[in-house]
């Protein structure tokens, strides 16, 4: 593949050198003279000097015939105008952002951007994993559709345990899909079902009711 990265900080060098020992064909596109320069001496002629959210630039570099093109600046409005010029200018068919502020996640995927990787978000998952109280956790992403896969724990002082789900106010554009309790097979929901403490509720949302759901289930 040719795999356009698009900022030449530690994530694209690191980035860059795996997929170079993979066997990719990898561009790194990075502002700064002393950073390219860098790793030219460290990858050799693999990172051009120049500005990745430029159309010349891109234009320059051949991405009209790249497979991928990955923005990893530190600034998430460069990452997102680089991988919305690769897809709409030089149809890149995939583009891949790193996003600093998770708040800005939505956003991204609202204006195309196939895959959204965010540090603080993958830690926070792996504190969902460890921590069983943490109120939501992300399964799966269907960016076609624009729904996420979440579970959700109710803890055992939470407002909603011992309510049946059609007392919950739950945001119009989620489902309850299924229901883990322990030592129970997981089942589906009917409106009657009632929340216990410590159930797991596997649910289908969009980004932008994640919130909402989340304090309908737990009642906070």
């Amino acid at each position: 593949m040719y795999i356009i990265i698009v900022g030449g900080g530690e994530v694209g060098y690191y980035l860059s050198k795996a997929l170079l020992n993979e066997g990719h064909e990898i561009l790194v596109v990075e502002k700064d003279a002393t950073r390219s320069g860098f790793i030219i001496d460290e990858l050799g002629s693999v990172c051009v000097r120049g500005d990745g959210c430029e159309a010349a630039t891109l234009a320059q570099i051949g991405t009209g015939r790249a497979d991928m093109l990955i923005a990893v600046t530190d600034d998430d409005e460069d990452n997102l105008v680089a991988c919305q010029v690769a897809k709409h200018k030089f149809n890149v068919p995939r583009t891949i952002a790193r996003i600093t502020n998770p708040k800005n996640e939505a956003i991204f995927k609202k204006l195309g951007i196939d895959v959204t990787i965010s540090s603080t978000n993958i830690i926070l998952e792996y504190i969902e994993e460890e921590v069983p109280t943490h109120p939501l956790t992300h399964l799966l992403t269907i960016r076609d559709k624009g729904l996420e896969i979440v579970e959700v724990k109710i803890p055992a002082d939470s407002t909603t345990v011992g309510k049946a789900v059609k007392e919950l106010s739950l945001p119009p554009e989620s489902i309850l899909s299924l229901l883990i309790r322990k030592d129970q097979k997981p089942h589906l929901f009917t409106a009657n079902t009632v929340l216990q403490a410590e159930d797991q509720i596997i649910a289908v949302t969009t980004p932008e009711s994640e919130e909402a759901l989340r304090a309908a289930l737990r009642g906070t």
